[in-house]
């Protein structure tokens, strides 16, 4: 048994920790974190190097469970589970949580960036600061922007070096309204689908092709039965990294510099990796025979966005982000 001496030290101990508790409102917990990629893919390492630096920082008081490969959903559905405080942190494509936080639609606007460099330099500049303090009013915290390179267009039945060849074309899309609008103007039929059916879509020619980056290209096989990949690079949009409203408001302030911290560092961290795998994937494709078809003019493919160009436009806030954004030097 413990001496009187042993239980008033304990006692003394554990009211210092409700204290502690108390007056930081420090609650060790462990932060579920989503995303659809697999384990190995860069924005999956990111978010473990983000729970590793929290862990460092607040000694092992909080922690995060990243859940890869689509094992808490498919993207759509852990955004909805995010809002809700189910799912703590999120890894999402700027298209799909447009449909709830309504900058991003800008963000995904076809041939709306310059380049990769153009893009990195709006996301990391004030622009960038200001669309991820937006977040809060729809349920969630943005914390940094993940790199996804450029979406180009794949399929399985032709090369594609002008906007004609798209004609017909069933072109898997993500589940977003902006993204269905930017092939139908492009002639082809789109077909939105979760991330996690394109590849039996293809295998089984429910869709001739889809549009993504190298990695998605190759990294789930698309590759496999889409043997002809066209740099259209039609769209830049990024990923974002969102923490739920509640998960956000349970941290002490103190903790919540430590999480945005984090997140910036995860981004830059995610950047290394992504150039890494964008060059593995490139070689990957070429190597399997792929045929790539770089040089094509892009112009008649930006002009068919007029129509999305001047519907937005409609909106003045989205119109001066638009134009805020294209002045970025």
């Amino acid at each position: 048994m413990l001496s009187r001496a042993e239980l008033s030290r304990a006692g003394v101990i554990f009211v210092a920790l409700l204290l502690t508790v108390w007056t930081t409102g420090a609650v060790a917990r462990e932060f579920r974190a989503a995303d659809t990629q697999a384990e190995n893919y860069p924005t999956v390492q990111a978010l473990r190097y983000m729970g590793a630096l929290i862990a460092e920082r607040t000694g092992g008081r909080h922690e995060i469970k990243v859940f890869h490969s689509r094992q808490l959903g498919e993207e759509r559905e852990t955004i909805e589970q995010t809002r809700a405080g189910a799912i703590d942190l999120n890894r999402i494509n700027v298209a799909l949580i447009g449909n709830f936080v309504p900058a991003m639609n800008v963000l995904a606007m076809p041939f709306l960036f310059r380049s990769i460099e153009h893009m990195q330099k709006v996301l990391d500049g004030p622009v960038g600061s200001e669309i991820l303090n937006s977040f809060e009013p729809y349920g969630f915290v943005g914390l940094a922007f993940y790199d996804s390179g450029a979406r180009s267009i794949y399929n399985g039945l032709r090369p594609v070096r002008n906007v004609a060849d798209l004609k017909g074309l069933r072109i898997r899309v993500q589940q977003s309204e902006l993204m269905s609008q930017m092939i139908r103007s492009l002639g082809a039929e789109p077909v939105e689908l979760p991330y996690g059916q394109v590849l039996t879509g293809l295998a089984n020619h429910l869709i001739d092709g889809a549009e993504n980056n190298w990695p998605s290209f190759v990294t789930t096989d698309h590759y496999k039965y889409a043997g002809h990949y066209t740099l259209t690079a039609h769209t830049m949009s990024p990923e974002v990294l969102v923490i739920s409203l509640k998960a956000w408001q349970s941290l002490s302030a103190e903790e919540q510099t430590i999480f945005r911290e984090a997140a910036q560092r995860s981004s830059h961290f995610m950047r290394e990796k992504w150039r890494d795998l964008e060059e593995q994937s490139q070689r990957k494709a070429e190597a399997a025979g792929v045929t790539i078809i770089r040089e094509i003019d892009r112009q008649p493919f930006e002009d068919a966005m007029a129509p999305i160009y001047a519907n937005t436009a409609r909106d003045p806030s989205a119109a001066a982000l638009i134009e805020r954004i294209r002045k970025v030097e």
